[in-house]
């Protein structure tokens, strides 16, 4: 099952995807927040159903109230920054402000000359819980999504830690939809990052350092997690401020990023004083 959200008429609302159409879920109160139990029972709409064409698709999860992001997740990626490998995940947050819908532009901001990609398997929490299991952590998600974590590169490295490179407004895209576990293998699914026709990054999401029952438990640990929110899961290597010479994000360009079993986001790039204003972002 996908699960998307989306504007229409207005009105944020969410569906299931099915072909090229959705079908409405509840009222107008219910979103991704409410849960998977609230979801699964919410009433489907039939009659209601709706040309995805002819909505605006929201974040895959608009209004989280926390984004948990691992670093260096990849071993390829820890060996292309020539760091060590992590005996704990490398944690780092968002905000809900940072994130664009699938198919928004990705804005280049004025103050930046190093706008980098990061394609990565995006996990949503579906039931709340604190300290739990790994045995137990896929019965708290919803569902994945994908994710592209743009970053700014210099600006993340001003400091030792990397908020300011990581959370820029209206930058990071979220979806199309959530897909629910039972749809994606986590261990075959391969993952890819796609610039003009170029694949730069390229991997399986069996090759993460820390597996999504494990990063469930460790962020539950120190913090109650709650329904729709987000954990993106860290990257593969090939991200283009590591590569000789170093490429980064042109106004022009086309991003895409692929997650078999679940889809592909496609962004273009454009300078941020030539789009006029800035992509809709929800939080």
């Amino acid at each position: 099952m996908k699960y998307a959200s989306y504007q229409i008429e207005g009105s944020a609302r969410v569906g299931v995807v099915e072909g090229d159409t959705i079908v409405p879920l509840g009222d107008a109160t219910l979103t991704v927040n409410a849960g998977v139990d609230a979801l699964q029972a919410a009433p489907r709409h039939e009659a209601r159903r709706i040309p995805l064409a002819q909505v605006r698709l929201l974040p895959a999860s608009p209004a989280p109230k926390k984004i948990f992001c691992v670093g260096l997740n990849y071993l390829d990626h820890v060996q292309e920054t020539k760091r060590e490998l992590p005996r704990y995940p490398v944690l780092f947050p968002k905000f809900a402000s940072n994130l664009i819908a699938a198919g928004a532009p990705i804005q280049l901001p004025p103050e930046s000359r190093q706008v980098d990609w990061e394609g990565e398997l995006a996990v949503i929490i579906g039931r709340p819980g604190r300290r739990i299991a790994r045995a137990e952590a896929l019965d708290h998600v919803l569902g994945y999504s994908i994710a592209n974590d743009i970053t700014v590169r210099d600006y993340q490295y001003k400091t030792h830690q990397w908020l300011q490179g990581k959370a820029w407004d209206g930058s990071t895209p979220l979806g199309p939809w959530i897909v629910t576990p039972d749809q994606v293998d986590l261990t075959t699914a391969g993952i890819r990052t796609i610039l003009n026709d170029e694949v730069v990054q390229e991997s399986t999401l069996s090759k993460l350092i820390f597996d999504v029952p494990r990063l469930v438990s460790e962020l539950s640990e120190f913090t109650a997690l709650e329904p729709g929110d987000v954990i993106l899961t860290g990257t593969p290597g090939g991200v283009g401020y590591r590569r000789d010479p170093q490429v980064f994000l042109k106004n022009g360009d086309e991003i895409r990023v692929e997650i078999d079993g679940i889809g592909r986001i496609t962004s273009t790039v454009v300078d941020e004083v030539a789009a006029g204003e800035r992509p809709a972002s929800v939080g």
